[in-house]
């Protein structure tokens, strides 16, 4: 007789949702999100996301920006992201917008340069690709949990250095002299540094999920290179196809996901395709590690954003 999967649906949720796959996602059916949706609604969308991670909504249609940010202040606190301009007219809204194949195309976890990075973030699909430019999650208190116990003992004990200001020429060598000058003067225009356990206690299920990702930098007492291999080695188990769920967006989809126990990616293979894609995300917490130390800015100090902010 088999185990039941890990993603099998809470018998007491009144939501009909649909598993994605065994360990990560599921799509929530007959549910039309709103800035007037009720509380019990809410509270069971909030509870399906602990349990699934992510959480996939067909055909929003009725959603546009001013209802997107309406049910994300419903959801939890919308806060604007830290370096990039907001879409002109709203308060919160990120716009990916793109018609040059760019995408978030390598696997991280949204913010996480900040120390209280996002808990959630709440994407919807406004221009679809009509091939191409899905997005893909991965389970990263599954992949914790599949460690093996000598690689669990390891990363315990490990701390790491998130950081805005990476090579991004490096990183992707194929972009264009614009983007790599958007990255510079834009996403990285105010250059921010972390110091995060690399297990952290998750604030709502008690999980172990594994916070890696690209922005990375390197490991505490670890060097570069040192660094370079272990993330591998990390990173490659959180990307095990079995902790992976891939999404194939239609116009006014709507994906919810739980920013503290995933990475993501999207697959920048729609060529010259225009796709479109509207973020809101919703405020998080300082992440724990097992013995009960918090993250820490290093990078830019509070006197420094304080400084800034008079200027």
């Amino acid at each position: 007789m088999t185990s039941q999967p890990l993603n099998f649906p809470d018998p007491a949720s009144p939501l009909d949702i649909v598993p994605a796959t065994g360990r990560i996602g599921g799509e929530v059916r007959n549910v039309a999100l709103s800035g007037d949706l009720d509380d019990a609604t809410l509270d069971a969308i909030r509870t399906a996301l602990a349990r699934h991670k992510v959480l996939f909504f067909r055909d929003q249609h009725q959603l546009d920006d001013a209802g997107q940010e309406a049910f994300a202040a419903r959801f939890g606190d919308p806060v604007s992201h830290p370096t990039v301009p907001v879409r002109q007219g709203t308060q919160h809204i990120l716009d990916l917008d793109s018609t040059d194949g760019r995408a978030a195309s390598s696997w991280h976890t949204d913010v996480t340069f900040v120390d209280a990075y996002p808990a959630a973030s709440i994407l919807r699909g406004v221009t679809i690709p009509e091939a191409g430019g899905d997005t893909q999650w991965a389970n990263t208190a599954a992949a914790y949990d599949n460690l093996p116990a000598p690689l669990k003992t390891l990363a315990d004990s490990l701390w790491a250095i998130h950081s805005n200001a990476y090579d991004y020429a490096a990183v992707k060598p194929e972009s264009s002299a614009e983007r790599i000058r958007y990255q510079r003067e834009v996403f990285a225009r105010i250059v921010h540094e972390t110091e995060h356990p690399v297990v952290r206690i998750h604030p709502v299920t008690g999980e172990r999920t594994l916070l890696l990702g690209h922005l990375v930098q390197r490991f505490v007492g670890l060097s570069q290179s040192d660094s370079l291999a272990l993330f591998q080695i990390l990173q490659n188990h959180i990307l095990q196809p079995e902790n992976v769920v891939r999404w194939r967006w239609r116009q006014g989809d709507v994906v919810i996901w739980d920013n503290r126990a995933t990475q993501h990616r999207a697959t920048a293979d729609f060529g010259t395709q225009r796709r479109t894609v509207r973020r809101v995300t919703i405020a998080g917490d300082v992440p724990v590690s097992i013995d009960g130390r918090r993250s820490r800015t290093i990078r830019p100090e509070p006197e420094a954003e304080l400084l800034e902010a008079a200027e």
